[in-house]
């Protein structure tokens, strides 16, 4: 059965999820509002405007939507500051093993983010060309736990959903995945992703006997 292998970016390939929450934070110190690292927790997976609302939510902030889109912008200028620099020491251990893995037995992969920014990451650290296709929030309206971003990516890779499986390190993005139909590899900790099919804390703890079987399964 022809298979097809679709990453999340944020915490799966590479950590920007840490720049997402300095510029949160950064974001939230304007309202007078301490955003903690627990309360990050909630954005992982999710679209910047549903962050944003959670945000305002958080700090009792209320603002016309001229003035959200104005933030929205704000934070994106601040987190492509952080990520300006990146290189492919941003590659989080193990990563670029399982691609090799894949790309050498010909299976087609897919990067299903909801960043808007993920083709310029994937260019800076150096993966782009490991990508047959790459879904983000530039091409999907709706934002995980919706399927949209993964059934899109399956689509272009050419397969069908229940031959996928899907590298996620947030609940919502596991939700989405399963919601497609597709397998799911829970990348972080099972107190969090215990409804993936099965969890690792990062990719080195996958052998090749894990990553054949994906193929098999």
């Amino acid at each position: 059965m022809k298979k097809g292998m679709i990453f999340d970016l944020d915490g799966v390939i590479v950590d920007t999820a840490k720049y997402h929450y300095l510029a949160w934070k950064k974001m939230a110190a304007q309202f007078g509002y301490d955003f903690t690292e627990e309360e990050n927790e909630a954005f992982k997976g999710v679209s910047r405007a549903r962050c944003m609302e959670l945000l305002l939510e958080m700090a009792q902030i209320e603002a016309s939507e001229e003035q959200i889109n104005e933030w929205l912008s704000q934070k994106n200028q601040d987190y492509l500051a952080y990520i300006e620099q990146m290189d492919q020491q941003e590659i989080l251990p193990g990563v670029l093993t399982a691609l090799s893995f894949f790309k050498t037995r010909q299976i087609p992969m897919a990067l299903g983010s909801a960043s808007k920014n993920a083709r310029p990451i994937l260019e800076k650290v150096g993966l782009l060309s490991y990508f047959n296709a790459v879904v983000d929030g530039n091409d999907v309206s709706a934002a995980k736990p919706d399927p949209e971003v993964f059934l899109v990516a399956a689509r272009q890779l050419g397969v069908t959903p229940e031959q996928c499986v899907v590298f996620e390190d947030s609940t919502a993005g596991i939700e989405a995945a399963q919601r497609a139909k597709m397998g799911t590899v829970g990348i972080g900790h099972t107190d969090s992703l215990g409804n993936a099919d099965v969890v690792f804390t990062q990719f080195t703890d996958m052998d090749e006997t894990f990553l054949n079987g994906l193929l098999t399964a």
